[in-house]
């Protein structure tokens, strides 16, 4: 799709752990599944992949995997 990666300088992969973490989840999970036929139908996979499935986990590992019935 024409997208190009960025590299940041030798030595500042601690500061940059976090966003590295997360384009890894990204590439695995949406980029290197299928490849798309147009950039819209690639934005949508992002976006769906980052609301449905991405921020998630997050919200369950902030509350100790619990459910959110069980945080009432």
């Amino acid at each position: 799709m024409g997208l190009t990666g960025s590299m940041g300088r030798v030595g500042a992969a601690g500061d940059n752990a976090a966003m590295e973490s997360f384009f890894a989840l990204l590439q695995n999970n949406v980029l290197d599944r299928r490849t798309w036929t147009t950039r819209e139908e690639l934005r949508i996979a992002i976006v769906t992949w980052i609301e449905r499935t991405y921020h998630r986990r997050r919200r369950q590992a902030a509350l100790g995997r619990l459910t959110r019935s069980s945080t009432k």
